[in-house]
């Protein structure tokens, strides 16, 4: 990767990872009122599977190939 491609890449990265984070916070927003534990629980969960997949999937694009895959 040369100088002239890291910048767009880190810029592209951060878009895509701002995206996410309004999603999820938008999720939360919807469902503030909600009382329920098992829900709300449910609901946290999601938000953290969302995020922790963001990361790998940013994380494979930095190495160029899947996390899950062993040299």
């Amino acid at each position: 990767m040369n100088i002239c491609s890291v910048y767009p890449s880190c810029v592209l990265q951060q878009y895509n990872t701002e995206l996410v984070v309004g999603m999820v916070r938008q999720q939360f927003k919807k469902h503030m009122n909600e009382t329920d534990p098992e829900t709300i629980h449910k609901l946290k969960d999601d938000a953290a599977r969302g995020l922790i997949n963001h990361m790998l999937f940013e994380s494979e694009k930095l190495v160029g190939r899947k996390v899950s895959q062993r040299s």
